[in-house]
């Protein structure tokens, strides 16, 4: 990646985008900020909104609105343009129109020269990755999709309430795909290092219990949308922490999706697995150790996903 100032571009600046945008300069996160938007009225005013923050912050930054000539000096792009998941409706509803959008935006990108990191959290997302990643022909390494990360946040948190530990502490993943058929990694999870086995049997917790502390992290954004309508500040702050690895090389572990590449013995589409990351984008992918149990559901989660892609492909022929 070039070594000049920070400048993240946003494509999509709806409740995802803003929510990641406004948690990014109050963290500091980059000197240059674009957004870009269909609605170029809306851009414009999320751009002079964000500026007022300028004079309360201890760090400055720039930002403007405008049009995809903002990607060509760009270090990273956040894509979360798309219709929203309504009511009721699963990620995987979404497939054929957001790949139509998806498709567009890939051109464009393309077209104006971008060279450095994208992460996508457009949904379903890591169906539109690799849409993204195949209309590009971009480098995979470069194209990150968010995937499970929110997800992983999600269980660590329900963990972090039933033991009293600070949600930092577990070493645990959600992997698959970032929705319904997700795979939360108890068998060998750990707090601290130590097996997440031993504090379920200390705490007398079953595997019935076991199996609706996953089923709450899924559910989860089912029940957020029904009281708000959409989530947005949990995925804005999780871009956040992602883009953060990425500007400052710091080499994280994130559960985001990876154009899978024989890990788990699975091929040709995006599914949150562990990844490095860093200023190149994926560094690299390890896989986590699973139980058979665990392994089957991964390995039927990633062809679902590989399924709903044909779909979406099909869609923007």
């Amino acid at each position: 990646m070039k070594n000049t100032t920070n400048k993240i571009v946003l494509i999509g600046a709806g409740a995802v985008g803003t929510s990641f945008l406004y948690s990014a300069i109050n963290q500091g996160l980059a000197e240059r900020y674009g957004i870009i938007d269909i609605n170029e009225v809306n851009s414009r005013g999320q751009k002079l909104d964000l500026e007022d923050a300028r004079p309360a912050l201890p760090r400055d930054f720039e930002v403007e609105s405008g049009n995809y000539e903002l990607v060509s000096d760009a270090d990273l792009i956040i894509i979360t343009a798309g219709r929203p998941q309504k009511p009721g409706e699963t990620r995987l509803n979404m497939v054929a129109d957001n790949a139509r959008i998806m498709k567009q935006i890939a051109l464009q990108v393309k077209s104006h020269g971008f060279k450095g990191v994208t992460i996508i959290a457009s949904n379903p997302v890591d169906i539109m990755t690799t849409v993204y990643q195949k209309i590009t022909g971009f480098e995979p390494k470069k194209v990150i999709s968010s995937s499970c990360t929110l997800d992983t946040l999600r269980l660590k948190l329900e963990l972090s309430k039933i033991f009293n530990v600070a949600p930092t502490e577990f070493g645990v993943f959600v992997m698959g795909e970032h929705g319904d058929s997700s795979v939360s990694t108890f068998a060998h999870g750990t707090l601290k290092g130590i097996p997440l086995s031993k504090f379920f049997a200390k705490h007398s917790i079953t595997q019935d219990q076991i199996n609706e502390i996953h089923e709450r992290v899924w559910k989860k954004a089912y029940e957020i949308i029904d009281c708000k309508h959409a989530t947005f500040y949990g995925i804005g702050a999780s871009l956040t922490d992602i883009s953060m690895s990425i500007l400052r090389d710091e080499k994280r572990v994130f559960a985001t999706g990876s154009l899978l590449n024989g890990e788990y013995d699975m091929y040709g589409t995006y599914a949150g697995i562990p990844c490095v990351i860093g200023k190149e984008g994926i560094v690299e992918t390890y896989e986590f150790p699973l139980s058979e149990q665990e392994l089957a559901k991964f390995k039927k989660s990633v062809n679902t996903l590989k399924e709903n892609t044909l779909l979406a492909l099909k869609a923007i022929k």
